[in-house]
């Protein structure tokens, strides 16, 4: 008997009667809903119901044959061509990999059954940080490396899931961006202006992995899993020419990194909260509200030394006390919070700029309709994130699009510079509007002010979907 299930646990599926726990289960309320994210194909009634009731010495055992099921296997398949992404060093793009998926898989199987699988080198790139000229690494796994740390995923996270901490929000099911705003929003709204505003130093690069380890090894206590998790730390980092094995750290794009991250960060979130300090955590990117200075000083005091007995650093120019009731204020998750109100912070403004600049240029050879059906994909999408935000950000952001539609037209009637002057008689903003230009003031009106959780699906969040999917991170 498996510690947390069975190991006739497909038998009690295909015949629920003869399973006890069924009977339970369904007359005080599916444990099923409650864990409705989950893989079914891993996770049946009865490990669940061992999940919230606790396991033998609260380790899980014999994980790999569930790595290494088919079912969990295309599962993590079908999450890699859903994200779709580059190749890796092998050139094999998520296509190619599906094209002969069967006999793929079926290898990849046979291989973690047998202790021969190991993952390739990871192709390392470099992508811009929004809204600034600085870079940030990205590692990028194989497409067979991909779907194992998928179905590694599945497997894993829900054993961690059930402990982590409820003031930690990214890269978690059923939880999101919008989640965490809304829990600043509200202890800013009840007095807790004195934030440490905290930015860890390439955390991600930084982990150290024999610690990272061991607190994995406190819930899982499966060798060859424990194995498998070693091999995609130490996995070699490719990079142009240039190879070399990591000794600290895990890649930002492998599919298994945020949960990783997640579990390395959890003790800082239990001790945050057992000596009473209100941190709200997004992946590596939190805030600690306090009532006073006082405590904002001791809260940063706690943050630090947990963080150098870690082996992390916090960033020295990122890292500082703010009175959020001040002018500055701080920014959080794509926001700006500022003297009780909020809008976008520098660089979310300057990422949605520079997309709706790259669809109004003015040598635009496309039709208005085309150019405006464009504008408002991108306008729709960014204001669901901030429309949150004061009323005072729209109205510029409107005037600003139809300037470079008024640019655009101008210049077909062979005149020089942008839109100015009688051109807002020639083209007024009504013509905008009869051709079908979203309004973000029109938009916000409609909407009002509603909480940030009313206003999605929890679920979706931006940081998972209904079937969790990697993801990098918030938004700008």
């Amino acid at each position: 008997m498996q510690e947390g299930g069975c190991v006739t646990d497909q038998e009690r599926e295909d015949n629920p009667s003869e399973c006890p726990l069924a009977e339970g289960t369904n007359r005080h309320g599916s444990v099923r809903r409650r864990w409705a994210w989950t893989n079914p194909n891993v996770w049946t009634e009865r490990m669940l119901t061992a999940l919230e009731e606790g396991v033998k010495g609260g380790r899980w055992y014999s994980l790999m044959d569930k790595v290494a099921s088919l079912k969990t296997l295309r599962v993590g398949y079908r999450d890699v061509h859903d994200n779709d992404g580059a190749a890796g060093v092998d050139h094999e793009t998520v296509d190619e990999f599906g094209e002969s998926l069967e006999q793929q898989l079926g290898r990849l199987a046979e291989e973690l059954r047998a202790g021969r699988y190991q993952p390739q080198k990871v192709r390392r790139a470099w992508i811009p940080k929004p809204g600034c000229q600085a870079k940030r690494p990205l590692g990028i796994p194989a497409v067979r490396d991909r779907v194992v740390q998928s179905a590694l995923r599945h497997v894993l996270e829900p054993i961690f899931e059930a402990g982590f901490h409820e003031r930690s929000y990214g890269f978690r099911p059923e939880r999101g961006c919008k989640d965490a705003l809304e829990e600043v929003d509200r202890l800013l709204g009840q007095g807790y202006v004195h934030v440490v505003d905290a930015d860890f130093k390439a955390y991600f690069d930084t982990i150290p992995h024999p610690a990272l380890q061991s607190l994995v090894a406190e819930k899982v206590a499966d060798g060859k899993v424990l194995d498998l998790i070693e091999s995609y730390l130490k996995a070699d980092i490719m990079e142009g020419m240039a190879t070399w094995t990591p000794e600290k750290g895990c890649p930002q794009g492998a599919v298994i990194s945020p949960l990783l991250a997640n579990i390395y960060l959890h003790p800082l979130d239990v001790m945050m909260g057992n000596e009473g300090y209100e941190m709200v955590r997004y992946a590596d990117d939190f805030v600690v509200l306090c009532r006073s200075a006082e405590d904002a000083q001791k809260a940063l005091a706690t943050v630090q030394k947990w963080t150098a007995t870690a082996g992390l650093t916090l960033h020295p120019d990122k890292t500082r006390l703010v009175d959020a009731s001040q002018p500055g204020g701080f920014d959080f998750l794509g926001y700006h919070f500022e003297r009780g109100m909020k809008w976008p912070r520098k660089s979310s403004l300057v990422k949605f700029k520079d997309a709706i600049r790259g669809k109004t240029r003015r040598a635009n050879g496309n039709s208005l309709t085309y150019i405006i059906k464009s504008i408002n994909r991108t306008a729709i999408g960014w204001f669901e994130y901030f429309k949150h935000s004061h009323k005072t950000t729209f109205p510029r952001l409107d005037k600003w699009i139809r300037m470079r539609l008024r640019s655009i037209l101008r210049k077909r009637q062979k005149r020089r510079g942008r839109g100015r002057g009688s051109d807002h008689q020639r083209w007024p903003n009504v013509f905008f509007s009869e051709h079908g230009l979203f309004s973000l003031v029109a938009a916000q009106a409609k909407a009002g002010q509603p909480s940030f959780r009313s206003t999605t699906n929890r679920r979706a969040g931006c940081g998972r979907s209904a079937r969790p999917v990697r993801r990098e991170g918030g938004p700008a």
